[in-house]
């Protein structure tokens, strides 16, 4: 896939050299010749990932990763340091620094492309959630950019999948200080066992005796349940190609052997930031989709959600010649329970009511604050007779116990008044139901409230 790669060196002809082969693979290229420019490319979202150069005067490599990822305008923004560096000392500054890899001088072709294509690939899912994570915000839910890159990456659950004891032992001893960490050598009970483990991180060995580890990875990433878990392969040097294979169709990372010890927590730590990253996320989307269709205060449905689901609902009754039946409730005398106890006390009793009605409705019920202290319930396949009892049985549980306000020191008696409406073969839309239910709770309203009015026949 096409992407826009920022390369950062103070030295122009190594600028243009990696400009020109990432060109040919079809690649836009922004380029920035010290730390402040790239930063300033970053933050206005002019790239999809950084080539970094790691000795530049003034501020370097490893200084502008670490700004990159300290902020969570760009901290999901994928880092790669490109040096002449060699040292595992030199790569594990640069991972620590949250670099998610360390390509040294010469580069290799075939890796670099390898290597921006598959964290190119992980930064547009990362960015789909960011885009929807941010209406969060106009819930009043924070900012779940700070949130998410605030994540440290310890205390996770990790797989490794190993069929060499002493390498496995080794990496326990190195892991087990800072996470929980599971073996399994056989490949066949580790694809079993990580679907049901919530694991953050999976190692897998592609020498695995008599298994193919390559095979092992392609299959987790097909699993709906482990496709977001990131998945890093344990190499030797002759693996090259099955690295960029795995690279091409997904894995997020490598590891070559011998491993070293502070590289695989670097690696493994920047995993866990990544996944937890896309989490809270995707948290956000989900809470701001729930608040979309949610009152805050009751937890029922709102009003927004009832109206664009109960028009599907009356068509497909009147499709299927099905009853379909709407109560319509009001808390009784409730601005005197507002004026005597207050608004607090009133919020208590709205949400207890809420509770109590949620509880005498069954799941394919729609229960939705219309209003105030108004609630509509939607039945469907309910005629009549039964909307009734259902009705009668909510007004007698309301009735039968006190309600408690004010932390619970105080309880006052509340009730409450329900019209019952079905849908008639005339309704022209669904709007008809709810004016007759309305009509019905007038009636229950004049006749002394505290009781269950039907829809005149």
């Amino acid at each position: 896939m096409s992407a826009r790669v920022l390369i950062v060196d103070d030295l122009f002809p190594n600028v243009k050299l990696l400009e020109t082969k990432l060109s040919l693979e079809y690649f836009d290229v922004v380029a920035a010749m010290n730390g402040p420019d790239a930063i300033a490319i970053c933050e206005k979202g002019l790239c999809d990932i950084v080539l970094l150069d790691v000795m530049m005067p003034g501020m370097d490599g490893f200084e502008v990763c670490r700004r990159l990822k300290a902020s969570p305008i760009t901290a999901h923004l994928p880092v790669v340091m490109v040096t002449a560096l060699d040292q595992p000392s030199d790569r594990l500054k640069g991972l620590d620094a949250g670099a998610d890899d360390f390509l040294t001088k010469p580069i290799d072709d075939t890796a670099l492309f390898s290597r921006v294509r598959s964290l190119v690939r992980l930064k547009a899912m990362t960015d789909e959630l960011r885009s929807r994570a941010m209406a969060s915000r106009d819930f009043g839910m924070g900012d779940p950019l700070a949130a998410a890159a605030a994540e440290t990456g310890q205390n996770a659950n990790i797989l490794i999948v190993e069929s060499r004891r002493a390498a496995a032992e080794r990496m326990v001893s190195a892991l087990s200080q800072h996470h929980t960490v599971t073996v399994e050598a056989d490949p066949q009970a580790a694809l079993m066992k990580a679907p049901e483990g919530q694991f953050d991180v999976i190692l897998v060995s592609l020498d695995a005796q008599e298994h193919d580890g390559l095979r092992l990875c392609s299959q987790l990433r097909s699993l709906h349940r482990t496709r977001n878990v990131p998945i890093i392969m344990l190499a030797e040097e002759h693996d090259r190609a099955r690295i960029v294979r795995g690279l091409d169709f997904g894995v997020h990372d490598y590891l070559m052997r011998p491993i070293d010890r502070n590289e695989l927590l670097a690696r493994v730590r920047t995993q866990v930031r990544r996944k937890r990253f896309s989490e809270v996320l995707r948290g956000a989307v989900q809470a701001s989709m729930e608040l979309a269709v949610t009152d805050g205060l009751t937890g029922l449905h709102n009003r927004r959600y009832l109206d664009s689901h109960l028009g599907a609902l009356f068509g497909d009754a009147a499709l299927r010649q099905r009853p379909l039946a709407a109560l319509m409730l009001d808390i009784d005398r409730f601005k005197a329970i507002n004026d005597t106890y207050g608004h607090e006390a009133g919020d208590e009793v709205l949400r207890t009511f809420a509770e109590r009605v949620r509880l005498l409705t069954r799941g394919i019920d729609i229960v939705s604050r219309y209003g105030g202290e108004e609630v509509v319930i939607i039945l469907p396949d309910a005629g009549l007779a039964e909307a009734r009892v259902i009705a009668e049985r909510i007004r007698e549980r309301i009735e039968a116990q006190p309600f408690s306000v004010q932390r619970a020191t105080r309880s006052i008696p509340v009730t409450v008044s329900i019209g019952v409406s079905v849908r008639e073969p005339g309704d022209a839309g669904p709007q008809d139901l709810l004016k007759r239910a309305d009509l019905a709770l007038y009636r229950a309203k004049g006749a002394g409230r505290n009781r269950v009015e039907a829809q005149a026949a």
